[in-house]
C-alpha cells in the first residue's frame, strides 16, 4: 500500500485535544505522583499549545479539584457522589470513559500506582486505543503529528522503548511515581472548575466495598524523604538491622538493591530501581551499593546522595554528592551514634530554653 493511500485511510483526530491527568486520592489526600503528572503534563502540554486538564474522582474531593489548580491545571472536572467514596473499577472507570467521550483529550495520564494500572488498564479495553505501562520518560512531538513519546524500560532494563500510538486517540501512559517534578504549588494559581455528572445507579456496580483495611508496617518508598539502601556489598540479611536502625533515627526507611532483594535478604518492596520503584527523597544513602544502571535511574532524582562504599572505583561514586571509601560496618554505626547524639543534644536544648521550663504555677 503506497504512503499515500495509508495516509487517506487515517482517522481523523482533529477534535481530540489537550492532556488530561487523572488525580488519583484516597481519603481525601491526592497521592504526590499526580501532581508530578500535571507538572510533567504541562510540559507537553505547551508544546502542542493546548490546556492541561486535571479529573478528580471521590467523595468530599472538592479542595482536591481546586489543589489541582494550584499544582498547575487550567481546567478540572471533579465528580463528587457517594458512590465513589472508595475506589471501585467499574464506576472509576464509568467516569473517565465518560470523560473521554464529552472531552476528546489528546493524551489521558495515570499514575504507575496500583489503582492508576487497574483503572488504565480497565478503561483501554473500553476504547479502540493502547496503553503503554510504567513509563519513566515523556514527550511529544510537535504539530502535525502531535505524537506522545512515551518511554519505558525493555528488554530486561537492557535498553529504552518508545512506544507510539498512531492510529488512535487518546493516547494513553501510565507514569512511575517520583519520575517527574511538580510544579511549586501555587494558591493564586486559579482553574477552571467544572463539576460533571456521575450517571451510574448503584445496581449497576458489580462489587459492593463493606470494609476497607489497611495494611500496617508497610513502607512508603515513594514519598519518603530519607531512604537508607543497602546492596549486595552488606553481605547477608542481618546488616540490614543496621540500616534500619540508622533509618529510624533519621525518620527516613529502608530500601534496598535488586541484587540484596534477589538474594532474598530483604523483601521486594524496599527495591529501588528500573524493576523497584523510582524515588525522589531529599536524602539517600547508598551503602554497599555498587552502582548499576538498573538501581541508578530509581535514585537519580534525589537531592543529596551519600554513598558508602569500601571500592573507591564503584560507580555509585559518580552519582553521589558525598562519598565516603572505607567499612560500612564501622561508618554506619558512627553515623547511627553521632546523629542519636545530635538529637539528644538539641532536646535537651529545646527542655532548657523552654518558656515554661522552671516554673511553678504560682498562687
Amino acid at each position: 500500500m503506497s504512503t499515500e493511500r495509508a495516509e487517506e485511510q487515517m482517522p481523523d483526530w482533529s477534535a481530540y485535544r489537550g492532556v488530561l491527568i487523572v488525580v488519583e486520592q484516597r481519603d481525601g489526600e491526592a497521592k504526590p505522583v499526580s501532581w508530578q503528572l500535571l507538572g510533567e503534563g504541562k510540559k507537553l502540554a505547551a508544546k502542542l499549545d493546548v490546556p492541561v486538564k486535571a479529573l478528580v474522582i471521590g467523595h468530599g474531593v472538592g479542595h482536591l479539584a481546586r489543589e489541582a489548580g494550584y499544582y498547575g491545571a487550567d481546567h478540572v472536572y471533579w465528580c463528587d457522589h457517594p458512590e465513589l467514596a472508595n475506589y471501585r473499577t467499574r464506576p472509576y472507570s464509568r467516569v473517565v470513559l465518560q470523560l473521554i467521550e464529552d472531552a476528546k483529550p489528546e493524551i489521558v495520564l495515570f499514575g504507575a500506582t496500583a489503582t492508576g494500572r487497574d483503572l488504565a488498564g480497565a478503561i483501554a479495553t473500553h476504547l479502540p486505543t493502547g496503553l503503554t505501562a510504567d513509563t519513566t520518560e515523556l514527550d511529544v512531538e510537535p504539530p502535525p503529528s502531535r505524537l506522545l513519546l512515551a518511554s519505558r524500560p525493555a528488554f530486561s532494563e537492557k535498553m529504552m522503548a518508545t512506544i507510539l500510538c498512531k492510529q488512535y486517540r487518546p493516547q494513553m501512559a501510565t507514569a512511575r511515581a517520583g519520575v517527574f517534578q511538580s510544579l511549586p504549588r501555587n494558591d493564586s494559581r486559579e482553574a477552571a472548575i467544572e463539576e460533571i455528572a456521575f450517571r451510574m445507579e448503584p445496581a449497576d456496580i458489580a462489587a459492593e466495598v463493606l470494609d476497607f483495611v489497611r495494611e500496617t508496617g508497610r513502607i512508603n518508598l515513594e514519598e519518603a524523604d530519607i531512604i537508607v539502601a543497602g546492596g549486595r556489598g552488606l553481605g547477608g540479611p542481618e546488616p540490614f538491622a543496621m540500616l534500619r536502625e540508622l533509618a529510624d533515627t533519621l525518620g527516613g526507611v529502608v530500601g534496598a538493591s535488586r541484587a540484596a532483594v534477589d538474594a532474598g535478604w530483604i523483601k521486594h518492596e524496599h527495591q529501588v530501581g528500573q524493576t523497584g520503584q523510582t524515588v525522589r527523597p531529599k536524602l539517600y544513602f547508598a551503602i554497599g551499593i555498587s552502582g548499576a544502571v538498573q538501581h541508578t535511574v530509581g535514585m537519580s532524582n534525589s537531592e543529596v546522595v551519600v554513598a558508602i562504599n569500601k571500592d573507591a572505583e564503584a560507580p555509585i561514586f559518580q552519582f553521589a554528592h558525598y562519598g565516603i571509601v572505607g567499612d560500612l560496618f564501622k561508618i554506619v554505626p558512627a553515623i547511627t551514634e553521632e546523629m542519636k547524639r545530635r538529637k539528644q543534644s538539641a532536646s535537651a536544648i529545646t527542655d532548657h530554653t523552654s518558656p515554661n521550663k522552671g516554673r511553678g504555677s504560682g498562687s
